[in-house]
């Protein structure tokens, strides 16, 4: 594996600070590359010497004999070989070539010697992160509670110093927030981690007794005591931080000018990083302020806090339930499940097939026992993969037996139901009644009149049915129309269409126009002719005019 195998060339150029930015990140991440190659292990070991040592300073075969005192396997390694796994943490950016003067007695020495290495800072803080990783990441880390009350003491202390008459003494200062820093990510440190644990080993369900017992004990107790001793303490924090924060830029100036440390070398060397130590910079007490009081309104560490110690309390709850359904067979399998696979694994092929009849029932499907439907014709060469499925019965599947169990069901009641439903159909005839009265009354002056919704869907509604019902006959090259009639008994309504040349019928309504082109349109009531079929069916108060206007277009 070469390092730049790992980068891909970008589509687009970047260009100035971007392009050095990237560069950066690049040259960081790469220095992870190690931990995932082929011969990590190797990798590994490698860069465990270097770090075993301070500023070491390590030729090849130093590398190699430190290896064999180790009693690793990479020590089997020739010369050649761990030559190029050094070659390549260098590119990686793990290892830096050494420009230590090398002194020999003779041509084989010096050409052993020749190429020292030593460890760069980015690769010392990734194996150091790597191996913090392997040795505790499954363990459950155990929560420091007795710092937060040392750090409660300290900033007490430096509110009484920076609120003294005349200002504290620097040197004071700079011991005692270093202390309580040192303290306080210690804390927050043990808190992640050991919430971490919990949610890891929540997520499981399959618990069986007696490690429900012990976790049951672990949230109940020392969970519940971690949340009510961060609960007693935030406060108070929060009342210190506010009683340090007016006083904290000038107590940070003057520990500054006491002891610049390394912040000096920022100011010599502008395009050096330094790294200051924890509690020198203002973003260091806007870190601690916001773990213990909600300052931006997104809420507090210890709110978090809270809320994962009910969430964690809501899973324990969760596997409870499931425990207590374990009596009717729906609980976990996973342990089962696993010791199954792992006989699977290591039988032959006829003993796989004997383990899944015995483990699963799946005999040939003549023992099913149950019939296709007899309608389905399926072709032989169909796959039982993608073929139809056989619904079998809940209590066959479930207890193997047809034999029905428990009582019947009581008759459910759907009175209710039904007066619903009687109540709606009532509310929609009475609606189309209304629709159709209107219709009637517009008859003849349907361009001067606006219909409302339900009277214009129920107008297109016959005119549609009109204009299917009619009959075309051939004029010469043209279609005429015959008698177009639609009408509804329920409704006692009719419609009548014929085509009249030139003529332009426009029909208004709420909802929008519409203009039929060459047609004339009447409504009358369905007991008689369009003179005198309308007024038997108006209703009261309501002027029939529609038989003159529908004669007037008639003769139009």
């Amino acid at each position: 594996m070469v390092g730049d195998e790992l980068r891909q060339e970008p589509h687009d150029e970047p260009s100035g600070e971007e392009s050095e930015n990237e560069s950066d990140t690049w040259q960081r991440l790469s220095a992870y590359a190690y931990l995932s190659a082929p011969e990590r292990l190797e990798y590994v070991a490698v860069m465990r010497v270097f770090c075993g040592t301070l500023l070491a300073d390590l030729a090849v075969p130093d590398v190699l004999g430190k290896l064999v005192q180790a009693g690793h396997p990479a020590a089997a390694l020739g010369a050649d070989t761990l030559t190029a796994r050094l070659e390549q943490l260098v590119r990686w950016g793990n290892l830096l070539r050494s420009t230590h003067t090398v002194t020999a007695t003779s041509i084989a020495e010096y050409q052993r010697s020749r190429s020292r290495y030593q460890l760069s800072k980015l690769g010392e803080r990734v194996q150091r992160d790597a191996d913090e990783v392997l040795g505790g990441a499954d363990a459950a880390r155990e929560v420091s509670s007795e710092l937060l009350t040392l750090v409660d003491r300290g900033l007490k202390e430096i509110a009484a110093l920076a609120a003294a008459p005349g200002g504290t003494e620097p040197q004071q200062a700079l011991e005692k927030i270093s202390t309580l820093f040192a303290q306080f990510a210690e804390f927050a440190e043990s808190v992640r981690d050991f919430y971490a644990y919990l949610g890891q080993v929540l997520a499981r369900y399959d618990l069986d007794g007696a490690e429900y017992q012990g976790f049951k004990e672990l949230l109940l107790d020392y969970v519940q005591a971690i949340t009510e001793d961060v609960s007693f303490r935030a406060p108070r924090i929060a009342a210190h931080l506010r009683a340090i924060w007016p006083h904290l830029p000038a107590l940070l100036s003057r520990i500054d000018a006491h002891a610049s440390g390394l912040g000096a070398l920022s100011d010599a060397l502008p395009e050096t990083r330094v790294q200051r130590s924890r509690g020198r910079e203002l973003a260091d007490w806007e870190g601690i302020r916001d773990w213990f009081a909600d300052s931006d309104g997104h809420g507090s560490q210890v709110d978090q806090l809270r809320d994962a110690t009910m969430r964690a309390l809501q899973s324990l709850l969760a596997n409870a339930k499931r425990m207590l359904r374990s009596a009717s067979g729906e609980m976990s399998r996973r342990k089962d499940l696993l010791r199954l696979a792992a006989w699977f694994d290591a039988a032959e092929p006829d003993e796989a097939h004997d383990i899944a009849i015995a483990a699963f029932g799946l005999y040939g499907a003549r023992h099913l026992g149950v019939a296709p439907d007899p309608d389905l014709s399926v072709p032989a060469y169909v796959s039982w993969w993608n073929g139809p499925v056989v619904d079998v019965p809940v209590a066959l599947r479930e207890r193997g037996s047809r034999a029905p169990r428990g009582r019947s069901a009581a008759i459910e009641d759907h009175g209710e139901q039904k007066r619903r439903l009687m109540e709606q159909a009532r509310e929609q005839a009475a609606a189309r009644h209304a629709a159709a009265a209107e219709l009637r009354s517009a008859s003849g002056r349907f361009g001067q009149v606006r219909l409302g919704s339900a009277a214009m869907r129920l107008l297109l509604e016959l005119l549609t049915t009109a204009l299917g019902n009619a009959q075309l006959h051939k004029d010469g090259d043209d279609f005429q129309l015959g008698t177009a009639q639609a009408a509804d008994v329920d409704l006692g309504i009719r419609l009548t269409a014929w085509r009249t040349p030139g003529r332009h019928t426009l029909l208004r309504s709420v909802d929008g126009d519409l203009t039929a082109d060459d047609l004339t349109l009447a409504v009358e009531g369905i007991t008689g002719s369009v003179t005198g079929g309308i007024a038997g069916s108006i209703p009261e108060g309501v002027t029939n005019t529609a038989p003159a206007a529908a004669a007037e277009e008639a003769s139009a």
